[in-house]
């Protein structure tokens, strides 16, 4: 299936005679100092209107390189960047292809228990980041010991839980050589990695309260179930805090297992 989804995606550096400001905050050692660097120079690319509402999903890929996919190619008004030509965003794919991906998510689950009712009496579903969710009845002292644990089993529910709605399974992994935890009664490991997990606390001014995340990266194989579904769940991207860099899912075709 081809599917024209009328995105584009694009690679933007920052330019090395870059104003000094700006390269300082991107290429702080602080996560969350990056984060919110990354967000304010990355909307300049798509701020065309103060009313306009972010249409496009980012992530810094290395110091100073994002990848963009957008409703609108990227236009660099204030000589920020270098930006290669936009590429229409089309990829051709069937039922059962095999991609490797990779993923900067934050990934949540609703919980009743944080749920809020606002002035107008109606209630919202408050939202956990999974990996604290899962370490909620763990004692404090203990915790580091148990996310480490923890992280690829929670990961692995929550991409599951993603791929049902989104028309993607993950693969199975092909070799146990390196697989470190015992296989689940009946079940088989996925070919999944959780490459890193993070909390970031990043200082939106003004005043306001800073915004508090976990941000999960992952990499691995998954099989195209759905590929319309799969393909419009990549332009909306995956979890949440995509202002600040989370939700694109990167894809390439995974090498063919054939002998």
């Amino acid at each position: 299936m081809s599917a024209g989804t009328g995105l584009y995606l694009s690679r933007a550096r920052l330019r090395h005679d870059a104003p000094v400001a700006a390269l300082r905050a991107l290429l702080s050692s602080a996560d969350a100092a990056r984060a919110a660097a990354g967000h304010r120079l990355v909307w300049t690319l798509f701020g065309d209107d103060p009313d306009r509402r972010r249409d496009f999903l980012w992530r810094e890929a290395e110091p100073g390189t994002f990848y963009l996919l957008s409703a609108r190619p990227p236009e660099d008004h204030q000589g920020l960047f270098r930006i290669d030509p936009p590429k229409p965003f089309s990829p051709t794919l069937a039922p059962g292809d095999r991609l490797r991906f990779v993923l900067r998510a934050n990934a949540t689950v609703a919980r009743k228990a944080q749920a809020k009712t606002g002035a107008n009496g109606r209630t919202r579903g408050g939202r956990c980041d999974i990996v604290m969710d899962a370490l909620h009845d763990v004692a404090p002292g203990e915790r580091a010991e148990a996310r480490r644990a923890l992280l690829l089993p929670v990961a692995t529910r929550w991409l599951a839980a993603q791929g049902e709605k989104s028309g993607f399974r993950l693969a199975e992994r092909e070799n146990w050589i390196d697989w470190e935890e015992p296989r689940a009664s009946g079940g088989a490991a996925p070919a999944l990695e959780v490459v890193g997990y993070r909390v970031l606390r990043v200082d939106r001014g003004r005043g306001r309260p800073r915004m508090e995340f976990g941000v999960l990266d992952v990499d691995g194989t998954l099989v195209v179930t759905d590929p319309e579904r799969f393909i419009a769940a990549l332009g909306h991207g995956f979890g949440r805090a995509k202002a600040f860099g989370c939700g694109l899912m990167l894809i390439r075709r995974a090498p063919s297992t054939a002998s």
